[in-house]
């Protein structure tokens, strides 16, 4: 992803077409930063080979390679650790972040938080009952349904009283693009977004933005939405081979 236009580093991210992945792609654009990507697959189970474990010891993407501030490489994993490193690092202008210790930087970090324990857990299960669970348990689609349903109308509550429509302050936050891509991918969790107005209208005003588009279809563009219900099942099969074989391969430790 680097440009002459681009500020140059060392960055290399490594990803998949994920609401987690696309988070960092996002901030990057954003942050107009000059970056290398590496895609992984999980049906080849990329994301388990010794090298990536020395650059994520949990085998799972996002993670980043950067030159630190001592002139010596670093690997940071988990998004939203990701998330807050090329704030705290790369935007000295503060133009995505407020004032360290700040209200609104301790309301950034909440949200953050809210997402990484919440959102994004609650949904994945959504994802993973309703479109790759070898059976159809419906106890687990509704209550996992339901629950992303729940954190959606939170979301909803706040922007409604949001006079920029972002959820904290003035400005795109990381609290905005870490919850975006999995809003975004609310078709796949079988979830609407009927009766989240100011929700959608969220989602649809960080999706006009060029470089968070850009970065949302890194490393390659994935639009469910146009898909036929076919195609996805389809995908959905294919998604669900490899993660009852990843299941597998835990029950055997």
């Amino acid at each position: 992803m680097s440009s002459s236009t681009k500020t140059p580093t060392n960055i290399h991210l490594y990803t998949a077409q994920t609401p987690n992945g696309i988070k960092v792609s996002m901030l990057l654009e954003e942050l107009n930063l000059s970056y290398a990507v590496t895609a992984l697959s999980f049906a080849k189970n990329e994301q388990k080979e010794p090298w990536f474990l020395e650059i994520n010891p949990n085998g799972r993407i996002p993670a980043i390679t950067d030159t630190f501030t001592d002139g010596k490489p670093i690997r940071i994993f988990e998004s939203g650790a990701i998330l807050q490193y090329l704030v705290e690092r790369y935007d000295g202008e503060g133009k995505f972040s407020y004032p360290k210790g700040s209200r609104e930087d301790w309301e950034v970090r909440g949200w953050l938080f809210w997402q990484m324990g919440g959102l994004g857990p609650m949904q994945g299960q959504a994802n993973h009952f309703f479109r790759y669970a070898p059976e159809k348990i419906e106890y687990g689609i509704q209550r996992y349904q339901g629950e992303t349903k729940r954190l959606y109308s939170v979301m909803e509550t706040q922007l409604a009283k949001s006079t920029s429509g972002f959820l904290v302050g003035d400005r795109l936050t990381i609290a905005d693009i870490s919850c975006w891509g999995w809003v975004n991918s609310h078709d796949w969790a079988g979830v609407s977004l009927d009766g989240f107005p100011y929700l959608a209208a969220w989602l649809e005003k960080i999706r006009s933005r060029e470089a968070s588009a850009r970065g949302a279809n890194v490393p390659k563009s994935t639009r469910t939405k146009e898909l036929t219900e076919e195609e996805k099942e389809k995908i959905a099969k294919e998604t669900s081979a490899w993660i009852l074989q990843g299941n597998e391969h835990t029950a055997k430790k």
